[in-house]
């Protein structure tokens, strides 16, 4: 599937445009062959020095998200990577939970299917570290849960050396707080005491690992 698409095709051939490009963003496009959609991330049309130094770091390091989690149901297929600069990404049809809560009540059963399919992305290394942009969390066209843009994820393998394996772990711990404030806001009359409790907690040594967790993810964010 899209075997044959070049980078120098994608203005010719995308059928819409997610996000233009920036000095150090990439575009997103979407693109379709015999009905089938999807999402290209192509930093192709980043800075020269940018697109072949970071760019191509970053290409590779979600594509090894994916990797780890490819047939992980409620994750996007990634179809391919063109010349180290983009990835084709599997479109999702559904809805994107931002201010979804205007116009529909997700059931608690949702929360439920987020929360498994969070366990096993952690189970397999992977932290989102991004689930808290309610952008990232669809409601799929079949009612399931689907997480996109793993381009601020970590793996477990990246930090595996003390002190850093806490940084892993409150990245861990910010995925599952995602979720209760996602049920803050559409089923807030079932978020329990104790998930309050944990969501609302901050010690000193909180705040430290946070302060440091919030530098990296505003890096990341910058660049994916």
């Amino acid at each position: 599937m899209f075997d044959e698409l070049k980078l120098s095709d994608l203005p010719k051939k995308q059928c819409g445009i997610v996000r233009t490009p920036s000095g150090t963003r990439p575009a997103i496009r979407v693109v379709e062959k015999n009905g089938v959609r999807a999402v290209v991330k192509d930093y192709s049309a980043n800075r020269f020095v940018f697109r072949n130094t970071v760019g191509r770091f970053l290409v590779w390091r979600e594509s090894k998200a994916f990797k780890k989690l490819k047939g992980l149901r409620g994750v996007p297929t990634l179809y391919r990577i063109i010349d180290g600069l983009a990835l084709v990404i599997e479109e999702i049809q559904g809805r994107s939970l931002e201010n979804l809560e205007k116009e529909v009540r997700l059931p608690e059963s949702f929360f439920f299917a987020l929360k498994t399919l969070v366990d096993e992305f952690h189970k397999r290394g992977v932290a989102h570290c991004d689930l808290k942009r309610a952008p990232n969390t669809l409601l799929g066209d079949d009612g399931q849960p689907y997480v996109i843009d793993w381009g601020a994820s970590i793996s477990e393998g990246e930090f595996r050396i003390s002190p850093l394996d806490l940084i892993f772990r409150r990245f861990v711990l910010d995925d599952y707080m995602a979720i209760i404030k996602l049920k803050l806001r559409h089923i807030p009359d079932a978020v329990s005491q104790d998930e309050r409790d944990q969501y609302n907690y901050r010690s000193s040594g909180e705040i430290l690992i946070r302060a440091i967790r919030d530098r990296l993810r505003q890096f990341l964010q910058r660049i994916t």
